[in-house]
């Protein structure tokens, strides 16, 4: 599928953070058909049981997704918090093995965002999935005290113009 942007990544967040020393450093592309994905390969250092990623952390990821869905349009100056997040496990999700996300925004009003995320392996099987709510809030009312635009490091060119992403939601 062809990416049509990339979205910024930020210093510390988990997911997406460039300088979190323990975090995914996930990146993010907008596509052609107005999702977001991010390939992604969890560590083993994030593991429940051997052989599978921690439920919080693949909930992590979902809900990072579908906020990051809001911004498939390329406007990034929209922000939320997250008001519920609803998952369901299909099948277990794999580390150490490459793996796809993807959000979609299924409904935007002024003040809410509800969004669709999912995680599906390389065949397109659906491993894990959300619906989750938001509300959308200044990044001043979110953190007082943070400078967003301190935060974001910026996107991160790689040159990436198609994904091999084949899952749905």
């Amino acid at each position: 599928m062809r990416v049509v942007g990339k979205q910024s990544n930020s210093k510390m967040c988990f997911i997406c953070g460039m300088d979190n020393p323990i975090g995914m450093r996930a990146q993010f592309y907008n596509m052609e058909d107005g999702s977001v994905v991010t390939p992604c390969r969890f560590s083993e250092l994030y593991q429940s049981f051997p052989g599978r990623v921690h439920g919080g952390i693949i909930a992590s990821m979902l809900d990072e997704l579908g906020l990051r869905a809001l911004w498939s349009d390329g406007d990034e100056s929209v922000f939320g918090v997250t008001m519920s997040i609803e998952v369901k496990y299909r099948k277990p999700v794999p580390y150490d093995t490459d793996l796809f996300g993807c959000g979609k925004v299924v409904r935007e009003t002024g003040k809410f965002i509800v969004t669709r995320a999912g995680i599906f392996d390389t065949e397109g099987n659906l491993l894990a999935e959300a619906d989750i709510s938001y509300i959308k809030l200044a990044p001043g009312v979110i953190a007082p005290d943070c400078d967003s635009h301190e935060e974001m490091v910026g996107v991160i060119e790689d040159g990436v113009s198609e994904l091999p992403f084949c899952g749905k939601l």
